[in-house]
């Protein structure tokens, strides 16, 4: 079966599943399993990852306001691959191409193949997800027990104690924007109370002034699609005089959100346990 990902989390439940080697290519931003990073890549981005969270927020409003797909689709190199499954999403249009985008280039294909769309918003979502990959693949059997072996993981992540640190998740800095979809679920399977976002709630964006009413003991900053070094780089160019306060009264830390906390796949156990030890240190 030839496969082709459009989104790094349904990469990495192709690779979960043990079916990797069906990946003939990916999305721009797929980078795992390490073997990954040779296959070809099926979209690109207009954004230039370098620049400011400010920066990159205000190129994504005016991708909105124009009505430019910030991600598209290499259609040739799609059609050159004949992928006989394409793995897409419709959460977030921002890193990946949208459902809609999908279909319009996919209406061009005279034998077009399965489309498969990923659209968890909880852990349960997740799972779901991967139950879908695995139906698509003719992998049933491996993603229930794939499913089930993350949930028992994620069981055992935290040794309970009292009283449960509060704890905000921060994914971007500039404007600031809280860690909602399947965060809170892992901050409470990490031992922690989320005080920013209840399970499946979309990420929003709130003042720094309203973060700091909520008074968390933890503020982890997980930015999406950046590793802990550039999260410190962008929390450290913050000024805001609210946000300095807040990062000093809290105990902050970092997780890598681009790793364990922006997708939507098998890592994000992984991304509890490490919240955990954050959470517990």
């Amino acid at each position: 079966m030839r496969v082709v990902s459009l989104l790094p989390a349904a990469t990495e439940i192709v690779a979960a599943l043990g079916a990797g080697d069906w990946l003939v290519g990916v999305s721009h931003e797929c980078d795992w399993p390490l073997e990954v990073r040779k296959l070809p890549r099926v979209t690109r981005s207009s954004l230039d990852a370098s620049l400011s969270s400010a920066e990159i927020d205000g190129r994504m409003a005016a991708a909105k306001r124009e009505g430019v797909a910030p991600v598209t689709i290499d259609r040739d190199m799609l059609a050159r691959l004949a992928p006989d499954v394409i793995l897409g999403q419709s959460v977030c249009d921002v890193c990946a191409v949208g459902e809609s985008q999908l279909a319009a280039v996919i209406s061009h294909i005279p034998d077009p193949p399965r489309v498969v769309t990923l659209h968890a918003h909880d852990l349960d979502g997740v799972w779901s997800d991967i139950a879908r990959v695995g139906e698509a693949l003719g992998l049933a059997g491996e993603a229930e027990e794939l499913v089930a072996g993350l949930r028992y993981r994620l069981r055992h992540v935290a040794t309970p104690h009292a009283p449960r640190p509060t704890v905000l998740v921060v994914e971007w800095v500039d404007p600031p924007y809280i860690a909602g979809h399947w965060v809170p679920e892992l901050v409470a399977a990490a031992g922690g109370v989320d005080v920013g976002a209840r399970p499946a709630d979309r990420s929003v964006t709130r003042t720094w002034s309203a973060l700091r009413t909520l008074a968390p003991d933890v503020v982890v900053v997980a930015l999406c699609g950046f590793d802990v070094a550039r999260a410190r780089r962008e929390v450290a160019a913050v000024t805001d005089p609210d946000a300095r306060a807040l990062l000093a009264h809290a105990r902050v830390v970092f997780l890598d959100g681009n790793a364990y906390t922006s997708r939507p796949g098998p890592r994000l156990v992984e991304g509890a346990k490490i919240l955990a030890e954050l959470i517990g240190g």
